[in-house]
């Protein structure tokens, strides 16, 4: 799910856009700027606001937070919720591109464990996994149609996703824009909890 080497790497196209570099030499660098499509970006996630590489340009920086679960709330309500995949993709990139809880690919829902909640055959809600970290796993992806909010989808399908993680004796951790005041409070509810701030960094070619 990857292109590139020990200097820098980044998810193929089709699953996001996220990459990386090893270290700041110019050698890396220079590795990571040849991993950006001419049409198109890469993203970084650094604590830092990482400068642009040789040959690129920023065209969006973003103030994160990222956080962690050590155990999550229980559930206040029983919801019907299904398991998404191939079959679905369709309306999965419909709804992120609708809604854009971060970077979605027509790819994404590979990475694992999406679930969402229909209604009316629609498809209102959706959460599911993303990274995936010796002993930690992202949950991602979650949103929710507009014409379906307040519902209480988006807190519920991040709790079962979180507590399938969990049950496989793993870490869940998330990602959210730090001014998005609404997620992050939903999500301490669940019982995540801030670990660190991060910087969002997405660059095209100069």
């Amino acid at each position: 799910m990857a292109e590139g080497d020990g200097r820098a790497l980044r998810m193929l196209a089709p699953y996001g856009l996220f990459a990386a570099a090893a270290d700041e030499t110019m050698e890396s660098q220079t590795a990571l700027a040849a991993l950006c499509p001419d049409q198109g970006a890469i993203a970084l996630v650094e604590p830092f606001e990482a400068p642009a590489p040789p040959g690129l340009r920023v065209i969006d920086r973003g103030a994160c937070v990222q956080m962690l679960a050590d155990a999550v709330a229980p559930g206040e309500a029983d919801i019907a919720f299904t398991p998404l995949g191939d079959a679905d993709a369709s309306e999965m990139m419909a709804l992120a591109s609708l809604t854009r809880p971060g970077p979605f690919f027509e790819r994404t829902h590979e990475l694992g464990g999406f679930i969402g909640v229909r209604v009316d055959g629609r498809l209102a809600a959706m959460a599911g996994e993303r990274m995936k970290l010796t002993g930690f796993t992202e949950v991602s992806g979650v949103c929710v149609h507009p014409d379906f909010r307040g519902a209480g989808h988006a807190r519920e399908l991040s709790r079962l996703v979180a507590r399938r993680i969990l049950d496989r004796g793993e870490t869940p951790f998330l990602h959210a824009y730090a001014s998005n005041t609404p997620a992050i409070t939903l999500y301490e509810s669940l019982g995540f909890k801030l670990r660190t701030n991060v910087q969002l960094t997405v660059l095209a070619r100069a």
